[in-house]
């Protein structure tokens, strides 16, 4: 007689900290502006690490895992002993990102940043204070202290959402096991049961480096992307949305499922973290965090009222003022130089968020509803036909 625990899963449960990479917007020939890093990704700033965990699994009562973790580090193991500058922004707040009050009081972000499903933030948060505890010795008080910055999209629409699969030791496997290298997209992490503009999406990231004054910096940005409706999709300012209509299913056909196609409406979310080493004050970060809403909208967005877009940004300069003494110094662009970040965080959102759609795979979920990734060959004939195709650079 099987366990309760051997019938509850019809497949063995996925757990994962990075995927193989996959095909990439560039890859098929979407043009973008800008000068990506060595990876186009957010761990081209360097320092910035990132861990995913994902969770997929098929239990008993037809109920689909379909979530995980996503963990950016910003000083990498450094990270909780050492805060970095930084800023917030809701464009629109029907969401949640934890600790942001006290990045508006302070101007610091302290320890990383993370990303799950909407009903898992709890846990993940608790998760995090607790590797924080566990990291290192107290402060002088001889109390540690911590509130983690932790956010959320909502994947009900494929993931058990109310089963909390999430669960501490995924958490911190997602931070042990934080790299520098190229990240997983699509259907990994944090994003592993998202949807945006109607089609499968996800995680995705991208970077810019920019020149000012002799000097070059870097601005990378991930998304946690489940927003959007698709007749108001652009992609490299092709409307896309209006010419893919109809793969609009999201309900398996073979189980008639009723009453489970995705809400009217902008109801969904997108989180945007934003890293660069560029030396910024916090009331600058806020700035920047600003600007991942004008990559939001060249995808079409108009952050409509029942979605959570919510940016944070920071910056892994000046790591002298993070340590000891009462005094500290540190340098900062001036505001009437900050037009080519500003410029860097709008291209590199926009791409990231391409970037998710194009990792992502058809998925079944919860219910046996499903979400069918946006078809390749179909974007690249519209880009084409608006002559916007840019062939891959081999």
């Amino acid at each position: 007689m099987p366990t309760i625990a051997v019938r509850m899963f019809a497949l063995a449960l996925f757990v994962a900290s990075a995927a193989q990479a996959g095909e990439r917007a560039r890859d098929i020939g979407i043009p973008f502006d800008g000068t990506p890093g060595a990876r186009n990704a957010i761990t081209d700033v360097a320092g910035v690490t990132v861990g995913q965990v994902t969770l997929i699994a098929d239990a008993a009562g037809d109920h689909k895992v379909r979530t995980g973790v996503t963990a950016i580090l910003p000083r990498g193991r450094g990270t909780f002993d050492n805060w970095v500058f930084g800023g917030w922004f809701a464009l629109n707040g029907n969401g949640e990102m934890t600790g942001t009050t006290w990045i508006s009081e302070s101007g610091q972000l302290e320890g990383p940043v993370l990303l799950t499903n909407t009903h898992s933030v709890g846990v993940v948060r608790d998760a995090v204070i607790a590797q924080r505890v566990q990291a290192g010795g107290a402060d002088s008080s001889g109390y540690w202290w911590s509130l983690p910055v932790v956010a959320e999209t909502w994947d009900g629409h494929l993931n058990d959402i109310n089963g909390f699969h999430v669960k501490p030791e995924h958490v911190a496997q997602a931070l042990r096991e934080a790299n520098d290298g190229p990240v997983a997209e699509g259907n990994v992490g944090g994003g592993t049961g998202m949807i945006c503009h109607e089609f499968k999406c996800g995680i995705g990231t991208a970077s810019r480096t920019v020149q000012q004054d002799g000097r070059a910096y870097t601005v990378g940005v991930l998304v946690q992307a489940n927003y959007g409706i698709r007749d108001t999709l652009r992609i490299a300012g092709v409307p896309v949305g209006q010419q893919l209509r109809n793969d609009r299913v999201y309900t398996d056909p073979a189980l008639a499922v009723e009453g489970h196609d995705v809400p009217g409406g902008d109801t969904g979310s997108i989180i945007v973290v934003v890293a660069t080493d560029a030396p910024l004050l916090p009331h600058q970060l806020d700035r920047v965090a600003k600007r991942a809403g004008m990559g939001l909208a060249r995808m079409g967005s108009y952050a409509g009222n029942g979605s959570g877009d919510i940016f944070v940004a920071f910056s892994t300069a000046n790591a002298d003022a993070a340590k000891g003494g009462a005094v500290k110094e540190a340098k900062f662009i001036g505001n009437d130089d900050l037009d080519r970040l500003f410029l860097a965080t709008v291209q590199a959102t926009e791409e990231a968020i391409v970037n998710a759609m194009i990792a992502a795979k058809d998925m079944r979920g919860e219910g046996g509803r499903y979400a069918k990734a946006i078809d390749h060959v179909a974007l690249v004939r519209l880009l084409k036909q608006y002559n916007r195709y840019e062939p891959a650079k081999r």
